[in-house]
Parts: C-alpha cells; structure tokens; sequence
C-alpha cells in the first residue's frame, strides 16, 4: 500500500476481533489510527500496545447506532490528523433465534449497529473524502451472512445483507461520479472473535450461540484477515471473500432463484469446497 496516499485510518469496533487485526495490520503500514468502540478499556489497552510502536493512535467510545457520535468521530479525526483516507465500517452485532421471537429490542440492536452503524460511517465521513479530492477507500463489514440466509439468524442475515446492497449501491453512485473514493465490502466467514457476546440467548437460542461461539473463536485469525483486506484495498477490488468454500451454496442458491425453485438450506463448510453433509 502506498504510504503517501492513505495516511489516516478509521476503524470503528477496533477493540477485538476482525477490528482489531485491521488496527494491528494498519501499524504496519505507519498509518495514524483513529479507533473506536463501545468498549472503552479494551479501546485504550490495544491504543498502549499500537502506541508502544510509534504508531499515533486516537481513540474515541463510540455507538455506532448514534449518527451524532460518528460525527464527531469524523470531526475528532480531523482535528487530530486533518485527513482522512480509509474507513472501516467494521462494529457488528449478533443476535439469533427465531425471527418471531426475538423482542423489538433485539431486532432494533441488529439493525441500528450492523446496518446503522454502517449509515451512519458513510453519512459522515463520505462528504469528507469527497472534497479532500483525493484518493480514499471505504470498506464495509459484512459477513458470508449478507449473501447466504441461515436459519435462526434472521436478524443478521437482514442487516448484513443491507450492507451489501449498500455498499453495491454506493460503489454504483461513486463510479457515477468519476470520484477517487473506492469501496469494498467485507463478507468473511467465521473469524476468530468474541461476536457472540452481544446476543445471550437463552433455551435453544442459548445452545445455538454457545455451538456458534465455538466455531467462531476456531475462525480464521484476525491477523489472516487482515492481511487480505489490505490487499484487496491495494487493488481496489469491491469484493473481499476471504473464505472460498460458500461458492457452492451461494451459485446454488442463484439459481435456485432464476429457475423459481423454493430455497432449501444445506449446511456448508465456508473454508472447504462444497457443501457439508
């Protein structure tokens, strides 16, 4: 990556998980960080440890779900730094269960971060990066989940899938305009993280996550991600699929559409090559 072209970073859910690798890769290209989290003790405890390398770091708690705090996010980074080039769109939660019965509150949390936090970033960052005139890049997070719909997992998949059809609608809406601003959307599979804390379900929601959380914290690193934004970042590519093995259910799933057939779910392994048995 060029150094002379991205100098300030902005990543939001940086203190753990998929966050935090991006918090962590991004020092090693001696970009300034400003990093943010609901999380404050983590937020300050990783800003000592990127510090501790030269790197200068702002942090800032912050709730995505608030459009005024991603405001003055945008306006702390330009105090600071007075520029910025890469926003990560990154703070995520999760909830499941079935659609019906998880309560106003839950279905709301969902939306309000997964997708409103994505909102809110563009909202206040994107006429920024518009008048610096300049190259930058906006990098959405959204799953495997905004492509392929899973039972018990309603509310994720609804708002990961928003964001895909935002960040699609964005990168149409930006080559419109010629602009130097570039987008990519983020659809891992599972990443080793602490993600399933935000949802305590309870029952068979409850065996549910605790069979997820697992899966989760054996994910590919946060480190290994990392690493592939970054380059797909560098070539500017809107797609990010850093696990292959969904392929075969999502051209199944396309066209299972285009032929008119009802969808059937068949479990997969996202780092394998075909559907799990």
């Amino acid at each position: 990556m060029n150094e002379q072209t991205y100098r300030v970073a902005v990543i939001t859910g940086a203190a753990s998980g998929i966050g935090r690798g991006l918090a962590e890769r991004a020092m090693t290209e001696r970009l300034h960080l400003v990093l943010a989290d609901r999380d404050g003790e983590s937020l300050e405890r990783l800003a000592a440890k990127l510090s501790e390398q030269g790197v200068q770091v702002l942090t800032q708690v912050t709730d995505v779900a608030d459009a005024t705090q991603l405001e003055h996010l945008r306006d702390a980074a330009l105090q600071r730094f007075g520029t910025v080039d890469l926003l990560f769109n990154n703070a995520g939660v999760m909830q499941t269960g079935n659609c019906w019965e998880l309560s106003d509150s839950q279905w709301q949390r969902a939306l309000a971060v997964n997708l409103g936090g994505v909102i809110n970033g563009i909202r206040a960052f994107l006429p920024l990066l518009l008048a610096q005139g300049r190259p930058a890049h906006v990098i959405n997070t959204a799953s495997l989940a905004g492509l392929l719909n899973s039972p018990f997992m309603a509310a994720y998949n609804v708002s990961k899938q928003a964001v895909v059809a935002l960040s699609e609608s964005l990168h149409y809406e930006l080559a419109a305009l010629q602009a130097q601003v570039g987008v990519s959307v983020l659809c891992p599979g599972p990443v080793a993280s602490e993600i399933m804390t935000s949802d305590q379900g309870q029952g068979a929601a409850g065996e549910l996550n605790r069979l997820l959380d697992g899966q989760i914290r054996q994910g590919m690193s946060p480190a290994e991600l990392a690493e592939r934004v970054f380059a797909a970042i560098a070539e500017k590519r809107f797609w990010i699929l850093p696990h292959k093995g969904f392929k075969p259910a999502l051209r199944a799933r396309l066209e299972s559409v285009l032929e008119e057939r009802n969808p059937q779910f068949a479990p997969f392994d996202p780092q394998g090559d075909s559907h799990v048995a």
